[in-house]
């Protein structure tokens, strides 16, 4: 509709309803993913599915250069959402979210046809109903809203400390792409590398996040990121080779930073708050990039003015980072009281080195439903002979938690 605008009022009305369509698909889908992801593919899933967002930003570089009629470019750009619509028959809900809501049945039927995609033959034998009965971790089914995210401390830290660092990922985001000079690029270029420069960055991300962390990964490139943009505008406007380079690089680091602040957050809010969390922080991160224009007004008082605020705002952020709790490698908490209560969620020790041979079992079971690439595991007779008691307090702790991987428990 915003094609066939016929003002600028209905314009910016058109334009204000697809910001909410894409926000709501940006979140939607990420969650979706994590909570449907075992513990060994979530940070695949949370980095390299994001590339889809790189190649479309290169794309929109060559149709604009193509298309020179804004509305048969946003006409372009626009129709393969129609297409995606089919796939919304397909896409399944997620099953954490249906269990917390008590809706088992619904769960199960959901959980039937991902074991028969990934070829899971024994399934119904293994997780019946009454099985997922037992892993309802909520006494009562309710509604969570928005001002849960600061009913307890720990979710109150995690709240704030998260805003803040969202306000630093989006506003040296656009903070380094709009304070970059001096290109020698034009800007369907500069467009095509900017986008370019994000798919390296992705991958680099997948690699180092189980490597050094969640936390050090988010805080290291919003630094990195000041760091670059402090350094490009140091950098005399002659040299525009080496600022497009320095440049280049900083825009890496921010769409690492963007990256990782999106799987980061999912993994750190409970199921029942997860979406809410998300979508808290991302109406932070718009704040955020509309406010970056309005501070590149500044070099008109003193021209480093609006570096000197994105590469500080970036570094304070990255700092803010180290005080939330590292998530990689652990669980995620399923309900409000399961985040307050685990002890061991605001420590550096890894969870995965703490549970019972037990419960890694019935979690290795969640694993071989969920993905096609597990090894089936055979219950024993002992095993199987566990009191519903044991049942439970193991499903509760351990149920749908990531496909832990049980040869190091």
């Amino acid at each position: 509709m915003t094609a066939f605008s016929v003002s600028y009022l209905m314009f910016i009305v058109m334009r204000s309803l697809c910001g909410v369509g894409l926000t709501g698909i940006s979140i939607i889908s990420l969650t979706l993913a994590v909570e449907w992801t075992d513990i060994k593919h979530r940070t695949f899933c949370g980095t390299i599915s994001g590339l889809s967002w790189s190649v479309g930003y290169m794309l929109l570089a060559l149709l604009a250069y193509l298309i020179r009629s804004w509305r048969w470019l946003l006409i372009a750009v626009t129709s393969p959402c129609l297409l995606s619509i089919v796939l919304w028959w397909w896409l399944p809900e997620s099953v954490r979210w249906l269990l917390t809501k008590k809706e088992v049945e619904t769960a199960h039927s959901y959980l039937s046809r991902c074991a028969t995609v990934n070829g899971k033959k024994d399934f119904h034998s293994k997780i019946t109903t009454e099985v997922l009965n037992k892993a309802v971790i909520m006494n009562e089914s309710r509604n969570y809203f928005y001002w849960h995210l600061l009913k307890t401390s720990i979710l109150r830290k995690i709240t704030l400390c998260s805003t803040i660092v969202w306000f630093g990922v989006a506003f040296s985001y656009y903070g380094i792409t709009l304070n970059i000079t001096g290109f020698s690029l034009d800007p369907y270029m500069t467009q095509f590398m900017f986008g370019a420069i994000e798919i390296p960055a992705k991958v680099c991300v997948y690699f180092v996040l189980d490597r050094i962390g969640r936390r050090h990964c988010q805080a290291w490139t919003l630094i990195g990121t000041g760091f670059f943009i402090a350094l490009n505008a140091s950098i005399p406007a002659e040299h525009g080779h080496v600022r497009s380079a320095v440049a280049i690089l900083g825009k890496g680091f921010s769409e690492a930073s963007f990256t990782t602040v999106f799987l980061y957050t999912a993994e750190l809010y409970p199921t029942v708050l997860r979406q809410s969390g998300i979508g808290c922080c991302s109406f932070v991160a718009r704040v955020a990039s509309s406010l970056a224009p309005l501070i590149m007004l500044l070099d008109d008082t003193w021209q480093y003015l609006p570096s000197i605020i994105f590469s500080t705002v970036a570094g304070m952020s990255g700092i803010v980072a180290f005080l939330l709790p590292e998530t990689t490698n652990r669980q995620l908490p399923e309900t409000v009281e399961h985040l307050e209560g685990d002890s061991l969620y605001f420590r550096n020790e890894n969870i995965l080195e703490t549970k019972t041979s037990q419960e890694s079992m019935h979690a290795e079971i969640s694993l071989e439903i969920m993905s096609p690439v597990s090894t089936d595991v055979r219950l024993s007779q002992q095993q199987e002979g566990n009191s519903d008691c044991d049942m439970k307090l193991s499903l509760e702790n351990s149920w749908l938690a990531n496909g832990m991987d049980t040869s190091g428990s």
